[in-house]
């Protein structure tokens, strides 16, 4: 057999099944469409699902793809062995009600035996149990002996998920050889050594369990293929594991050559890192390409604990520096042939890489900051043991890896509390899990759209016109189910075989208007895309009676289209303009279209300076004025890619796709409505720009009449403020200038007087001062003073007591705690943050802070007596 490639076996099996009729489809996104019941694609039938339900009808009955996956449930244990990985290919052919068992079984063996190589003596098929059809298909027609055909019960030859389709399966597994096995007389395929290598799994879903045991027979019986591609190429390579492999292989030996250190030479502790590096950076290099952000949630929050594992384990080999770019860039080099999104995202994946790999490192130094005052606390109550919620505070906010908390705690003596530990991690997996929607199969709430005919096609003939007449009316559904009529005052969706109606997709809202029939009318007041892209109109019925079959004379609101094209149009003028001004790492990251403004979501790691969002603005703008023909043309996705058109993250693009040119300035592929000249658009304006998630910020701008209603709410408010100030509009900022002044002096005034107010309390309370074993001790309220002012209260009485611990309130409707330590206090066991958190506990507050100086704040005001005569307590009990 030949030591194939893993780019070659690819590349063999889409084309062998190219060759059986198969439509070769490119590779889903990473971030599942439409299906709530995963956080990743983490099969390669997830996202042909609706295909497999019926709910939408494929493109062809037969399918084979090579899709990315990530699964994450045994991410602790990538590393620690060989064999676990977070990121692999899953190779499938697949058929949607047309061949069956005995073609998907012939064409399995085929592939291995033929266009592959492998010898069939080392090939060992396995049937369920109780599948008499697939054994009689592998013995009596491909021949394989009847010793070599394994039976395996539910629980490995049955592939079911909860309710929805499922079916028996049949695995074809390869004897690697004796030196792979256990060297037991029952070791065989199943065996839980690694000779028997399972390296294909035809499912025949079949049967529609209901998740209870009950099982009826599909009418449409469907083919789900899934063979690991990293599998095959262990076998065909015939190398010990995944981590060997060529395109792995070649990331591996890149982490080795950073960090100086050897694959497989004696040190474990290396081989866990490098391994655990390899597979992450592969995963997050595909994540980040697909358009997956670091975050504190979701699939964000899986994308940021990989990164930072892999850079916790480069510091393990010993790298002091920022690394996962390089790495990545071997990754993209070895995969950008059969992912070409990888090559076009490349400078987008390096920024964030480049990013979070450096606010990694600032939040290991936050952390450690932290545990070392956990320990100095432990210390000083003469405990040894950590709690696990502090360890999880330190894991989950700060990303502090546990095995570090437990290293350092060792080197003082100390022990982590693991099952607390690993309670709070449950914790925070059970709220994961209570917080998704309960969803059907398809991993979406059941509606009244599911009961529509998958063949239900609706065509869009709207991008140069906005009515239409001799519509006919196709489905209409009420709130709960499909009906004939509806009347006056009911709440509808009408589904027709043509409309003008843009359905909202890409960021840009739907289209409202009328419909109306010989006997009635509806109000639309949106336009969607139900289940299968089938384009609903949805609204209430205002006037008569509307009938399913009617014809029908269709009318979009003109103006809010043309309002919204405007805005859409902008739109891409905007994400142009970003990119010169801030770099190509800039990347649509969500848009919100409607007549009123745009919202426009881009990736960039630092808010816009002023200087930055006129540039962008003026940009904006001179493209308006330069009056751009707008043009689209519909061409075949290579052809666009060619024309360096921009794509949106996570979009499904058909063979055929819509490109939307504006000059030579922008291009980009669209399928939504804009103007035809781009001095339609009047004037741009931004109206702010802010974050709206880790790495993402956004721009909210207006154009036409919403930018002229801006400029003149504008001018009214400077008229105003001219009258107030009493000023010509021209000298405003002279003006506000001028008053500026006069209230910094007036403030200057104040503050005087307040610290003559301070220094005049110190001689008041220093009588309330106590010795402690030779350190003064004072504890007084002084509720006219401000925070300010009271620190200025503080400094004087330390400077007037000496060794002194001094503890202060103010506040009239809630407090303030501030204590002061010196240096001697401290010597002698003071600790002004200790003593401050018991004050504040005292009456409903928090806080705390260093041991010379800290501060808290405290809800009930009544409380404050207590709450000094308890920091004074305190700190008598503190000082040795």
């Amino acid at each position: 057999m030949k030591k194939y490639g893993v780019n070659e076996l690819r590349e063999m099996y889409l084309s062998f099944f190219e060759s059986k009729g198969h439509l070769r489809m490119k590779s889903f996104s990473l971030v599942p469409q439409h299906d709530n019941s995963l956080l990743l694609i983490n099969a390669g039938m997830a996202p042909l699902k609706p295909y497999f339900t019926g709910q939408e009808i494929p493109p062809r009955r037969r399918v084979t793809t090579c899709q990315k996956c990530i699964r994450t449930d045994d991410i602790e244990n990538v590393g620690k062995t060989a064999r676990h990985g977070c990121f692999f290919e899953m190779l499938g052919n697949f058929s949607f009600g047309d061949y069956f068992k005995r073609e998907a079984l012939h064409w399995s063996w085929e592939f291995l035996t033929e266009v592959v190589g492998m010898d069939k003596e080392r090939l060992y098929p396995s049937v369920y149990l109780d599948d008499d059809e697939a054994f009689k298909i592998w013995h009596e027609e491909i021949g394989v002996p009847e010793n070599r055909i394994y039976r395996f019960g539910k629980e490995d030859n049955f592939w079911e998920h909860g309710e929805g389709p499922c079916g028996p399966c049949s695995e074809i597994y390869y004897d690697r050889g004796e030196k792979y096995g256990c060297g037991k007389p029952t070791c065989g395929p199943g065996c839980d050594c690694d000779r028997y290598m399972e390296v294909w799994n035809d499912v025949f879903t079949q049967f529609y369990g209901d998740g209870k045991g009950n099982y009826s027979e599909l009418k449409q019986k469907n083919i789900d293929t899934g063979m690991g591609l990293e599998r095959l190429a262990v076998a065909c390579q015939d190398v010990d594991s995944m981590f060997d492999i060529d395109t792995l292989r070649a990331i591996r030996d890149r982490v080795c050559q950073i960090a100086g250190v050897g694959y497989e030479q004696g040190n474990h502790q290396n081989d866990v890192s490098i391994r655990v590096i390899t597979d992450h950076v592969r995963a997050i290099t595909f994540m980040i390409s697909d358009g997956i952000l670091p975050s504190n949630e979701g699939r964000g929050y899986v994308l940021r604990r990989l990164l930072r594992r892999a850079a916790r384990h480069g510091r393990l080999l010993g790298i002091d520096h920022p690394f996962l770019v390089d790495v990545a860039d071997v990754v993209i080099t070895s995969s950008c042939d059969a992912y070409p999104e990888l090559a076009e995202k490349k400078d987008y994946v390096n920024k964030i890489l480049t990013n979070e790999e450096e606010s990694f490192y600032k939040t290991l130094e936050s952390g450690l900051d932290i545990l070392n005052g956990y320990v100095a606390d432990l210390k000083d109550k003469n405990q040894t043991v950590l709690s696990g919620k502090d360890a999880f505070r330190l894991y989950d906010t700060y990303g502090f890896p546990v095995d570090m908390t437990a290293d350092i705690l060792e080197e003082s003596g100390m022990t982590l509390d693991q099952e607390g530990f690993t309670a709070e991690m449950e914790s925070q997996r059970m709220r994961a899990r209570s917080a998704r929607t309960v969803t059907n199969y398809m991993g979406a709430a059941v509606t009244v759209y599911n009961k529509l005919d998958p063949s239900l096609k609706t065509v869009f003939d709207g991008y140069d016109k906005t009515s239409m007449e001799g519509a006919d009316i196709l489905v209409i559904t009420g709130q709960d189910d499909l009906v004939d009529t509806a009347s006056k005052g009911e709440k509808v969706t009408v589904f027709t075989d043509t409309t003008p109606f843009y359905a909202e997709m890409g960021g840009q809202v739907g289209d409202k208007g009328t419909i109306t029939t010989a006997t009635g009318m509806v109000r639309v007041d949106k336009t969607i895309h139900a289940i299968g892209d089938k384009i609903g109109h949805v609204g209430e019925v205002v006037e008569g009676v509307i009938q399913k079959g009617q014809k029908a004379t269709m009318i979009v609101d003109a103006s809010s289209r043309l309002a919204t094209a405007r805005n859409h149009t902008a739109t891409h003028l905007l994400q142009k303009a970003l990119r010169n001004v801030l770099g190509t790492h800039v990347e649509q990251a969500g848009s919100l279209v409607d007549p009123e403004h745009l919202r426009f979501d881009f990736t960039h790691f630092e808010p816009m300076t002023k200087k930055e969002l006129k540039q962008v603005e003026s940009e904006v703008n001179e493209e308006v004025m330069a009056a751009l023909p707008v043009t689209t043309r519909v061409m075949s996705l290579d052809d666009a890619r060619k024309t360096g058109a921009m794509a949106l993250f996570g979009e499904k693009y058909g063979s055929k796709v819509r490109v939307v040119s504006m000059g030579d300035y922008s291009i980009e592929l669209c399928g939504g409505t804009h103007l035809t000249n781009t001095a339609q658009i009047g004037s741009f304006k931004i109206l702010s720009e802010q974050g709206s998630a880790a790495g993402v910020r956004r721009i909210t701008a207006v154009t036409g009449t919403g930018a002229l209603a801006y400029y003149q709410k504008m001018e009214d408010e400077l008229d105003q403020t001219a009258s107030i100030l009493k000023a010509k509009k021209e000298e405003v900022a002279k003006a506000a200038l001028s008053q500026q002044e006069k209230i910094r002096q007036l403030q200057k005034e104040i503050d005087s007087l307040k610290d003559q107010m301070a220094s005049s309390a110190a001689s008041d309370v220093l009588s309330k001062a106590v010795d402690v074993k030779g350190v003064k001790v004072l504890a007084s309220y002084e509720p006219d003073l401000d925070v300010a002012s009271l620190k200025v209260l503080g400094d004087n009485l330390k400077e007037k007591l000496g060794d002194s611990v001094v503890i202060l309130a103010c506040g009239k409707d809630k407090l303030v705690f501030v204590v002061m330590a010196t240096d001697g206090a401290v010597k002698r066991g003071a600790h002004a943050g200790n003593i401050v958190r018991e004050a504040a506990k005292c009456a409903g507050g928090n806080g705390g802070g260093r041991p010379n100086m800290a501060q808290a704040g405290g809800k009930d005001a009544s409380k404050v007596q207590d709450a000094l005569s308890k920091a004074l307590e305190t700190a008598k009990d503190l000082i040795k």
